[in-house]
């Protein structure tokens, strides 16, 4: 097995265009939606399968039609679902995808199983079996954020796993190192975005954010610019990488596909900045379709993409 995408899994419902939003007691037309798996570990681990890497996905769904539709949707992909757990209990995670014309996101969620997520709901056996652990939705996890994170991580680190996190946005949050700090003396790479890098840094300079990681224990450290691209840190290089110029149409798992192709790069024992080129490159094509994954390509198709495509300097 590649990589294991530990994290949050989601029911996925987009409408479009939708630029503002009704006042109370009104309604208002828009005029497409679509309903898609969504969440970081599936979003991830979808793309690296499209990409043609050996992936399989952990996280915890309800006993619902929601839940039902995301494990078919990992089994379908070619994914190894062996670790969803189903929880009686709790409702599917479940996001509204609010999409502007412009392409750009609002998002109305609620945590459901992936907040009772926990340690002993991982199934370590299929985490030893990969060569990489990546954590995916750290900051919407709240049993499983922190401590519980951190046991985990130092586990597989223990059997040879190396060990990847990415985080996503949480408003109700300003300074994210608490929840954050206990796992980097255990990651091998961290690939936030450079609105959660901030938080958990406090800066909102690249370069800086890199080094202050770099200081807590992260080996290597990544920042999503989003359109401006990425910036890399580790194993001797330092570099800004700038994205693809391609028309976004819908930005949804933009993220989560480029650490798919930055991850298939690492595992190729390609350079950071090779690797971040081509999770640019898996972004490109992600933000060119309606979905989070629905656009990403093989990686043929991807590497004679890069071949021709035009970069934003």
């Amino acid at each position: 097995m590649d990589v294991c995408c530990l994290g949050i899994l989601v029911a996925d419902a987009f409408g479009s265009p939708i630029d503002d939003i009704p006042p109370k007691g009104s309604l208002r037309l828009f005029d497409h939606m679509e309903l898609h798996i969504g969440g970081c570990a599936a979003n991830a681990g979808i793309a690296m399968a499209k990409l043609g890497l050996e992936t399989s996905v952990i996280g915890k769904v309800g006993d619902d039609v929601f839940g039902h539709f995301v494990s078919k949707t990992l089994n379908d992909a070619g994914i190894d679902s062996r670790g969803v757990v189903v929880d009686p209990k709790a409702s599917t995670s479940f996001t509204f995808v609010i999409v502007g014309a412009d392409g750009q996101r609002r998002f109305l969620h609620t945590m459901g199983a992936n907040a009772t997520l926990c340690a002993a709901d991982v199934n370590m056996e299929i985490v030893r079996q990969a060569k990489i652990l990546h954590v995916a939705g750290t900051m919407v996890m709240p049993t499983f954020d922190g401590a519980q994170c951190a046991q985990v991580l130092q586990a597989a680190r223990a059997a040879g796993v190396t060990t990847c996190m990415d985080t996503v946005f949480n408003d109700r949050l300003h300074d994210y190192m608490p929840v954050i700090g206990p796992c980097l003396p255990h990651l091998d790479m961290f690939l936030p975005s450079i609105e959660e890098a901030e938080r958990v840094a406090g800066t909102s300079e690249p370069r800086e954010i890199v080094r202050r990681l770099h200081e807590r224990g992260v080996g290597i450290v990544a920042v999503k610019l989003g359109p401006k691209g990425s910036y890399v840190f580790g194993d001797g290089e330092e570099a800004y990488v700038p994205s693809y110029a391609v028309k976004a149409v819908d930005t949804s798992g933009a993220g989560d596909c480029w650490v798919a192709g930055f991850l298939l790069g690492r595992l190729r024992g390609w350079t950071l900045v090779e690797s971040a080129r081509f999770g640019n490159a898996v972004a490109a094509h992600c933000v060119q379709a309606f979905g989070c994954t629905a656009g990403v390509r093989d990686f043929e198709a991807t590497r004679a993409f890069q071949r021709t495509a035009r970069t934003i300097e």
